[in-house]
């Protein structure tokens, strides 16, 4: 599901909500998360999962180019962890998956 498609849902779902709206809402929240993120917090949201920073040690990389050793620097990088209900419904009969979607 790309963001397009999650606003256009979120407005069929809810035709009070103009889909002008449903598309500032979705971009305020993913907005929200990315800058929590990047100042190193972690967001829990219960029943989906929970997104967290993980570090990259720096390492000796190679250029595949010319072959030269490179340091390769330290860095953060986004991680997703599922949680319990989303872990569970992905899991669960195909038939159910198809009609909650």
């Amino acid at each position: 599901m790309t963001k397009s498609e999650l606003i256009a849902r979120l407005a069929a779902r809810y035709p009070q909500l103009v889909a002008k709206d449903a598309d500032y809402a979705v971009k305020t929240i993913l907005d929200a998360m990315a800058q929590s993120l990047s100042e190193g917090h972690r967001i829990e949201i219960r029943g989906f999962g929970s997104f967290s920073l993980s570090k990259r040690p720096p390492r000796i990389g190679r250029n595949p180019k010319s072959g030269e050793r490179v340091l390769v620097p330290e860095k953060r990088v986004p991680h997703f962890k599922a949680g319990k209900e989303l872990r569970e419904r992905v899991d669960g009969p195909l038939d159910s998956a198809a009609s909650t979607g």
